[in-house]
């Protein structure tokens, strides 16, 4: 399943990129306040810092009339937290990959808003060191997520300013767990426990929003925003969630796609 759902994905990117018109690239850093939970490693909550980036491309395709683009995002975390008592320290490292599509409506010449989905792909660890049995926790999964924003462009005097927003919620997808008390030796050694888990709101409740304030020039843009994360799962016996609020900084790029008579 997992074959497929990357086959797809890159077949996906392939298409667009034939149809592809102009795109924006934007890249994020940011730094916020992270809360982690895992009962696999801990029955208590670390709360700390989050070290995060995000790096984004859209593009316009010609589906749709124009009105359909097609969007990709690297999402990437580094945390560093403790439990209540400050007597132990969680790290926790995250990766993850969106892809998918938007139709867009214009609502008005200042006003837009989209809808559509992504695939996405996240890869995380949290090691706890502390514990000498259990020391880390290893996290994938693929998830098939609702997605919708918008944005509004106005002006402070003469400067543009846009401003952006977008929530992705995942729907259905698939996620690796070991049972409660089960160890990485025993899945090592062929051990299988239901491991692959069906993902659902119902059990793996997840929720991600982006909110941005860009100050437009020529070819370039300096963006501000707010990136907050939920990351949360109750499968087999053991409870997880991964909350952050990230304060981001970053810029945007326009670029033009010449076609071959152009170049």
């Amino acid at each position: 399943m997992i074959k497929r759902i990357l086959f797809l994905s890159g077949l996906c990117l392939c298409t667009v990129l034939a149809v592809a018109r102009d795109y924006t690239s934007s890249t994020l850093f940011g730094i916020g306040y992270s809360s982690q939970l895992d009962t696999y490693l801990s029955p208590m909550e670390y709360s700390g810092y989050q070290l995060s980036f995000i790096t984004g491309r859209e593009r316009m395709t010609h589906w749709g009339g124009g009105n359909v683009s097609f969007q990709s995002m690297v999402q990437g975390a580094y945390s560093h937290s403790k439990n209540p008592a400050r007597t132990a320290t969680d790290w926790g490292g995250r990766l993850a990959y969106d892809a998918g599509w938007h139709y867009h409506w214009k609502i008005s010449d200042k006003l837009s808003l989209k809808a559509g989905g992504l695939v996405g792909a996240d890869m995380g660890f949290l090691y706890n060191a502390r514990n000498t049995n259990n020391p880390a926790q290893g996290r994938l999964s693929m998830d098939v997520s609702a997605s919708a924003g918008g944005s509004y462009q106005f002006k402070i005097r003469k400067l543009p300013v846009k401003l952006n927003y977008q929530a992705d919620f995942p729907l259905m997808g698939c996620m690796f767990s070991p049972q409660f008390g089960q160890s990485y030796y025993d899945i090592s050694q062929g051990s299988r426990d239901h491991n692959v888990c069906f993902s659902h709101p119902g059990n793996a409740l997840c929720f991600r929003q982006l909110l941005t304030f860009d100050l437009e020039f020529s070819r370039a843009s300096l963006r501000f925003g707010y990136l907050g994360d939920v990351r949360q799962s109750h499968v087999n016996g053991i409870r997880m969630h991964d909350v952050s609020h990230s304060f981001m900084i970053g810029y945007v790029r326009y670029l033009k796609v010449l076609k071959r008579n152009e170049r």
